[in-house]
């Protein structure tokens, strides 16, 4: 078995074993409606996942995506308010601040040579700053466009729904997959997260492929403000306080390695998931604080961290004794 994937087959072995035991409790837990309701409730974070994924797969890490989610639902709704412009034209000028807030933060950690942490650290107090210099207050959407938005499902069997956002989810998933496992690019961000010597020896354009990475995560992350925005139907400053935290929960838990270099798209989806079946549990058990979601989640995560490191020192000792 290849031992970097084997984060992966625990992560899928995990999920399938806690929706059984949630199963074998509630057996509505397999209906169409429940699992149309985990991929709606959770489309916003697993799209700032997925542009999270590159980003540790990169040996780096974004704190800002969660104020950036916030900015981009303010954004939204301070300009279908006050200019009365298309909320496509508002999308299309979201997109741009986001992915180019990004790119800036990619360029000031490649040619200053300073610490992704520090960088996106400020990147973080930036925008949450300027959400709250658009409003301190929640701003409701009422735009036509956005309650047809609201309002688009697919009908699933068993009157089970997936919802425009829960098919956009999927959609980025997949497009993530193809960028991180088909194209050049991915291959040259598994590089960069392998070290700067077997960047250097792929012939890796480290500066290039660090801004692409940065921006990619800020055009998931103005992404992600769009769904949170059209899910909660409003904008405001104060919103996904931590989401940077769960969004990078979600990668580790879904088998990346946070020290880059080794890990798989695929498994932050069923890290999202896995994260959404809990609370979903919690929902339907009703009895118990909502607040166990976080200790399940910091023990898995905790135990994946665990498992890298016995990963890790395993690989060492097999090329140890193959030297």
């Amino acid at each position: 078995m290849n031992t970097r994937a084997l984060p992966l087959y625990v992560t899928i072995a995990i999920f399938l074993l806690a929706w059984v035991i949630c199963w074998m409790q509630f057996p509505a837990m397999l209906s169409t409606r429940v699992i149309g309701n985990l991929l709606t409730d959770n489309a916003y974070l697993g799209i700032v996942a997925v542009g999270m994924t590159l980003v540790i797969l990169s040996g780096g890490i974004d704190l800002s995506v969660g104020s950036v989610i916030a900015f981009s639902g303010v954004f939204i709704a301070v300009m279908l308010r006050d200019t009365g412009l298309h909320p496509l034209v508002v999308f299309a000028m979201l997109l741009v601040i986001s992915t180019t807030f990004g790119g800036a933060m990619g360029f000031l950690i490649d040619r200053l040579a300073m610490p992704a942490f520090i960088v996106t650290l400020a990147g973080m107090f930036l925008a949450r700053g300027a959400a709250y210099l658009l409003s301190i207050d929640s701003i409701p959407i009422q735009h036509p466009f956005f309650q047809s938005l609201q309002s688009t499902y697919w009908l699933l069997p068993g009157r089970g729904r997936l919802t425009l956002i829960g098919i956009v989810m999927l959609a980025v998933f997949a497009l993530g997959m193809i960028i991180a496992h088909k194209t050049r690019f991915g291959t040259s961000v598994y590089a960069l997260g392998g070290g700067e010597a077997t960047a250097r020896l792929m012939g890796v354009r480290q500066g290039r492929t660090t801004v692409l990475v940065y921006a990619f995560s800020g055009a998931m992350a103005g992404l992600s403000g769009i769904v949170f925005a059209v899910y909660t139907g409003s904008g405001y400053s104060l919103a996904t306080v931590g989401t940077e935290l769960t969004a990078i929960a979600a990668v580790v838990i879904g088998g990346t390695l946070l020290t880059g270099g080794a890990g798989y798209m695929f498994g932050t989806l069923v890290g999202v998931l896995t994260m959404g079946l809990i609370q979903t549990y919690i929902v339907f058990d009703g009895t118990l604080s909502s607040w166990w979601t976080r200790i399940v989640i910091g023990i898995l995560l905790l135990s994946f961290i665990l498992l890298q490191k016995l990963l890790l020192k395993l690989s060492q000792a097999r090329l140890g004794a193959a030297g």
